[in-house]
């Protein structure tokens, strides 16, 4: 069956205290979730936290997970050390890795959250595994030694292999930068992609559907989709992630 495009953007955040068992305020928007995807993702979301906030330090153990700096000055810790993060910067945390944020200069800082479900999770939910498989549970840490992680800077390289660091499905990570008028092609066969818009403007179409791209935009294309992503007159830069799909067709 042919799904639909998952469209979202940053209009009514939720507004949050606490978030991971600190106090102070943040706020947080599901932009995409497993909900009609094909693949093993948890969740696509946009997240934000005040001048001194902090997004408390936390342990997956079921879902690997990436941060990407969008606005602001901030703080990263892993594993008990910190790092110094931007606009630009991307986070990679393996299965594991005890980590958190807080932000460390005078304005917001936002982010972009993906979580992609561990081989040992996407099992069980697939009836595959055990339900007590090493990395199933959250809170448990036990049975699970990998504490990979790294902080990047994604303006430098434009692409990531998440692989040398992630044990799941994720392909890869860039960043692409459409000069006006410009135009590129998407097709989900074997993976599916998120995409979130960073500057400039443009539009992107499937079938008969039009959906104007600003920044804050999210598209996120589940299996057997497509679009066409055309550039505005300011051009159009966008951070693009793809997920393979086992059994998903050609590439």
């Amino acid at each position: 069956m042919r799904e639909g495009l998952i469209i979202g953007d940053l209009e009514d955040p939720s507004v949050v205290y606490g978030v991971h068992g600190t106090a102070g305020l943040s706020q947080w928007k599901c932009l995409a979730r497993r909900a009609g995807l094909h693949g093993s993702w948890e969740a696509v979301e946009w997240a934000w936290i005040p001048p001194g906030g902090i997004s408390g330090e936390h342990v997956h153990t079921r879902t690997e997970e990436i941060y990407f700096i969008l606005s602001g000055r901030g703080e990263m810790t892993l594993n008990g050390k910190r790092h110094p993060v931007g606009p630009g910067n991307l986070i990679l945390t393996g299965l594991g890795t005890k980590h958190g944020l807080r932000n460390v200069g005078d304005e917001g800082l936002g982010w972009l959250v993906i979580e992609v479900l561990s081989p040992a999770t996407a099992a069980v939910l697939r009836g595959s595994a055990p339900s007590d498989a090493p990395g199933t549970n959250e809170t448990q840490r036990g049975g699970n030694d990998v504490t990979n992680a790294v902080v990047l800077n994604l303006r430098q390289t434009y692409e990531v292999n998440p692989r040398t660091v992630f044990t799941g499905p994720l392909r890869s990570i860039r960043l692409v930068d459409l000069k006006p008028g410009q135009r590129a092609e998407l097709s989900a066969e074997g993976e599916e992609y998120t995409l979130f818009a960073l500057r400039g403007s443009g539009e992107i179409t499937s079938g008969e559907a039009t959906v104007p791209l600003k920044y804050g935009v999210s598209v996120t294309l589940p299996l057997g989709t497509g679009m066409a992503v055309t550039a505005g007159e300011d051009g159009l830069e966008y951070f693009l992630a793809s997920l393979e799909v086992p059994g998903g067709g050609a590439r």
